[in-house]
This record gives C-alpha cells, structure tokens and sequence, in this order.
C-alpha cells in the first residue's frame, strides 16, 4: 500500500479523506460517536491550555490534533466538512454577510441570506484558511477572545450529537453539520490568530501514514491513545 500523506497544497476536503482512510477502520472498531467528540474536546482543551501558558509549541501541536479529531465525526456521519464549511462561510460572515465581518456594529438578529460565488471558493486547506482570515481579521480580537470561540463551538458540537443520538431527528442531524463547520471555522480563526500556517503543521505531521504508529491504515490502541500526552 503507498504511503498516505497531506499535500501542503492539499484542500480541506483531502484532509478528510486522509483521515478517513488512516482513522476510519480502527476508529469505527474502537470508538463510539460519544468517544470521538471526547477526544476532539480533549485535544481542543489542551490547545486552549497552550494559550493560557504562552506556550506556542503546545498549542499549535494540540490545535492540529484537534483538527485531526475534527474530521472524526463528520466522516462517522458522511459529511463533507469541506462543503460544510463553504456553505457556511461563503467569503462572507455567516449572520451579517460581511467581508470583513460587521456583526459588532449591526448586530444582527439572525442569519441573513447568503447566495454563492462557485468562483470565490478556496480550492486548498491554506486558501480556506486564509477566507476565515479575511472574514474574521485577527487584528479585530485576541487569541485569547479567540480560544474562547473554539472552546464555545467545542461545547455546541457535543451538545448537537448527544442531542441526535438521544432522538435522531433530522432537524438535529442539520444542527450537527451547522456546528462542525462553526468548529472548524474557530480552528481556522484560532491558527490565524496565532498565526500558524495549518496546511504547512498538517503536510508535516501527515508525511508517513498516522502520525504516531506511521501505519496506513493506523494500528494505535485505544490504551496508548488515552495515555497520550501532548
């Protein structure tokens, strides 16, 4: 089998294939839904605890990590998180439609609607990346304000799936698509905030299979993963 690894030119939707086809086999043997969001929060908290001590290592390791886990739910629920995202970001802010966003000055009630510029959206992780950029400018908020984004987006994704695996409505499986967008987006924002370039992290910790065993698919233990630090 050839070795599987990102492309630093790569789009977010080979991303997730990647990580399907690394993660999906063991992954779907070894956790459960509610297992995938724990450890997609996991890493997201310890990224966020590389903001609070200044530790710029820690949080750009944990970040990616979490943007790795980030994939694992979408790929559970066949979602295209790459569509996801454009949908809900097209070069516009999802509730004012602005470029940059607005919404601190006309507060918005609700979403607007948006229409889409097929021509407009990014063909690789480093050009999404840089669409959140430009809708959500660093220079507006803090990394902290930032780490508090992801962290409130982390707590709507788990609310989300716990809420659909308790009654299974297809209104709850829409919710879940809205907040693993949001996720992602407040991965992008954070990585811009601190300015870590997430396509050049990823091609380098994808260059060999997993990242950890360096297997292709990934032949990690649930044990070994829980006892990881980071």
């Amino acid at each position: 089998m050839p070795t599987l690894l990102f492309n630093r030119d790569g789009s977010l939707r080979d991303f997730q294939r990647l990580v399907k086809s690394i993660y999906t086999r063991s992954g779907d043997r070894l956790f459960s839904v509610s297992d995938l969001v724990a450890q997609q929060s996991r890493f997201t908290m310890r990224a966020l605890k590389g903001i609070r001590k200044g530790d710029k290592d820690k949080l750009k390791r944990n970040l990616a990590i979490a943007f790795l886990w980030g994939m694992a739910v979408p790929n559970r629920y066949e979602l295209d998180i790459e569509d996801l995202v454009w949908k809900r970001f097209p070069q516009r802010c999802s509730y004012c439609g602005g470029k940059p966003c607005m919404c601190k000055k006309v507060k918005p009630a609700k979403r607007i609607k948006i229409t889409y510029n097929r021509a407009e959206r990014p063909r690789t992780l480093k050009g999404m990346q840089e669409m959140l950029g430009d809708i959500y400018p660093p220079v507006y908020r803090t990394l902290e304000h930032a780490g508090v984004h992801l962290a409130e987006e982390m707590g709507e994704i788990t609310e989300a799936v716990h809420a659909h695996m308790g009654e299974h409505k297809k209104f709850q499986l829409g919710n879940i698509k809205e907040e693993v967008a949001d996720f992602i987006s407040c991965i992008f924002g954070v990585a811009n905030s601190a300015k870590i370039d997430l396509a050049k992290e990823i091609s380098v910790m994808f260059s060999n299979n997993c990242y950890l065993c360096h297997k292709g698919p990934c032949v990690c233990t649930i044990s070994f993963i829980n006892k990881l630090k980071t």
